[in-house]
Order: C-alpha cells, then structure tokens, then sequence
C-alpha cells in the first residue's frame, strides 16, 4: 500500500510539472485581465463622480455668472442707496431679478476689483452681463450727507466695538456679539476677504473669529440705522485696503497674517507712542529669538474678558491660550483692533538688544537688556509708587 501511495504522489507530482510555459502564461495573462478590468471599473466610476461634480459646479457657476434672462429686455429701475456695500448692492440686484446669484456676484465684484460703485438710481435689464451691470453701477452719482458716523479708536475689542456701534448707530450689542459668534457667517467673510481672513480664525481656542481684523476708522453710514453686516464689511473693506498696501512685506516674513494681526494687536496694547511702537515689536522680536515668553499684562486682561485695573499674582495664573505668561509665543489670536502705525512695526520694528520693559504712573516706558535692570526699574517706578 505504502508503494501505491509513493507512486501515486509521484504521478502528481510529474502531471504538475507537466504544465508548459504557454499554459503558466495564459493563467497569469487570465489574472492581469481580471484585476485589469477591476483597475479600469473603479477608474471609470471616480472618473463619472469627478465629471458629474465637475460638471455640478460648472452648471451653477455658470448659471449664476450668465443673464437672468438673455431674451428679456424689460428695464428694471434699481436704487443703490448712499453707503452700501458690495453686499448690500448684490443682494438689492438679486431681490430686483437682474443677477442669478448674490454671492457669486460677490464674488465677481472681488476678482475684478470693482470697487467705484455709485450710489443712484439705475435702468437694468435681467438681459445684461455681470460686466454690463457692473459698469452701469460706476457711472452713478449722488448727493446727500451721511445719516450718521461711528468712530471706532485703535486699541479696541470685539465688545468694545459692539458697545460703539449700540451707542451711536442704533445697533443692538447682543446682535452685534451673536453675529461674531455666527461661524457660517464668519466663513462667508473668509471666503470674500482671502487676503486678510484665513482658516486660522477658526481655531476653536479663539473667543471672536474677527477680534483685530475691525480695523479702527471713522465710518459713515447713510441709513438711519445700518445692519451689523453692513458696519462689518465697511470695517473689513478698510482692514483689506490697508493690509493690501503691506502684504508682500507680510509674504516676505516667516509669520502667517493670522501671526501678524496678533503681533500687531499686542504692540498697540502695549505702546503709546509711535517710538515706543517700534522698540516693543523689537523687544518681543528679541524675546522669541531665545524662546522667552512674551509676559505681556494685556494678554492676561483678555483671557479674564474684563477689565482689570491692576493685575496681582493670581490673575497671571489663568489656564489660558491668550495668557502669554503661560504660552510660549504669541497667542492664538489678536487681542484688540491696531492702527496702521503698530503695523508697520511689527513690519520694520527698531534694531536693539532690550529683552524687557515696563511703564511707569505716567505711561513712560523703560527698557533694559537684563533681568536685573528690569528688577531695578520696576522697584524705582512700581513697587514705591
């Protein structure tokens, strides 16, 4: 028996070895053709979801940069009230039927830099071109005297601002505050302004997405009482005309923006002069360089949310990503709005060796290089005040 099974084995194992080489090909060329069609199946199905994605986007793009109505030539009269926004005007060209889509509109205005719009009143057609609208509304003029203006100074926050505006344009501080907290509305924002609002706004850390990015000016508004979109997209037009001026500077350094409107937000909370602006952005320059904390009291205000007359021992120790005696570096957003000035010296701070200073009771600030010339000013200026 034991021979049987020996001979059988061995006729199994001569019939395996019997297989030609045309016979091994045709087996492997079998599986490549399997696994081919496998490869070209799953490719054609990401091709037809990319192409009917594609094809999506383009539709609605499409749609809403083309005429209402190429075929329509009735006259539509739009009035464009003195102070609207591009905002404001798109949504007045989308209620009147003379463009498909208010935000791709917005959109348009932004990539091709239509800004010189008229206010007045204008005879449109559902048949014309973005373009054509576009220029109808550069053409108009109109004369009247602001309703009302809001002064916003350098050096304020979120709720500052929302006081200001309840105090002298009518707006509510609770509507004010809800809308900065709205973050569909903060990413609208991003997706309008690109060259000054990032993702980084969005950190979950961050108390108000736009806090530093209202830029501190005089505005004139023509309504008796403006909505809060309207007083923030005046405020962000004129963030982005300045910034605009400077950000090949900005591109050059190793900061992001994000980094920038924070820097810029602490030197403006803690300088009182143009002079003072500059040595402080050096000084903080110098304290990142050999990895110090910055340890500015500003930042230790904000993470409390309220004003603190004199900070104590206590009050250092919140948990805090704003807190920048306990973050290495700068914190993770902006603290208050800033003036052009504090910008540029975070863009072109004064070259010295000073790691610390401080303010005396008359708002002289004091530089030295080390700890114990710090120690010493703070016991002559501080401590026997």
């Amino acid at each position: 028996m034991s021979n049987d099974k020996n001979n059988e084995q061995k006729n199994n194992q001569t019939n395996k070895k019997k297989l030609t080489y045309k016979e091994i090909s045709q087996e492997r060329a079998k599986d490549t053709s399997i696994a081919r069609k496998i490869i070209i199946i799953v490719l054609v199905l990401l091709t037809l979801l990319i192409i009917f994605g594609g094809y999506s986007g383009y539709k609605y793009v499409k749609k809403g940069i083309s005429p209402v109505d190429p075929n329509n030539e009735e006259i539509v009269e739009v009035t464009i009230p003195l102070g609207s926004s591009s905002t404001d005007i798109a949504h007045i060209l989308k209620d009147n039927g003379v463009i498909n889509n208010s935000l791709l509109y917005r959109f348009y205005v932004k990539f091709n830099n239509a800004t010189d719009f008229q206010a007045g009143e204008y005879s449109l057609s559902p048949s014309m071109t973005l373009a054509e609208i576009t220029a109808e509304l550069e053409t108009g003029s109109i004369q009247q005297d602001p309703q009302l203006r809001v002064t916003i100074p350098e050096g304020r926050n979120i709720e500052e601002i929302a006081s200001l505006y309840e105090e002298h344009a009518g707006i509510a501080k609770a509507d004010f505050i809800e809308k900065m907290q709205d973050k569909a509305y903060i990413k609208e924002l991003i997706s309008l302004y690109p060259n000054i609002l990032t993702e980084d706004i969005l950190h979950e850390d961050i108390i108000y997405p736009l806090e530093g990015y209202l830029f501190p000016a005089t505005y004139e508004f023509y309504q008796k009482k403006p909505t809060v979109d309207q007083a923030v997209t005046k405020m962000l037009d004129k963030t982005n005309d300045v910034i605009t001026v400077y950000y090949d500077q900005i591109e050059a350094l190793e900061f992001s923006i994000h980094e920038i409107m924070t820097f810029a937000s602490l030197v403006e909370e803690e300088a009182p002069t143009e002079e003072d602006r500059k040595l402080i952005a050096g000084v903080f320059y110098n304290r990142m360089d050999q990895e110090m904390m910055l340890q500015t009291d500003p930042t230790v205000i904000y993470a409390h949310g309220e004003h603190i007359p004199r900070l104590t021992y206590d009050h250092y120790e919140i948990d805090s990503p704003y807190n920048t005696y306990q973050v290495q570096g700068l914190p993770v957003g902006p603290i208050s709005n800033f003036g052009e000035s504090s910008l540029n010296a975070v863009l072109a701070p004064a070259d010295s060796s000073y790691l610390y200073f401080l303010a005396d009771s008359e708002g002289k600030v004091h530089y030295s290089r080390t700890y114990e010339e710090h120690q010493n000013l703070e016991n002559k200026y501080i401590h026997n005040q």
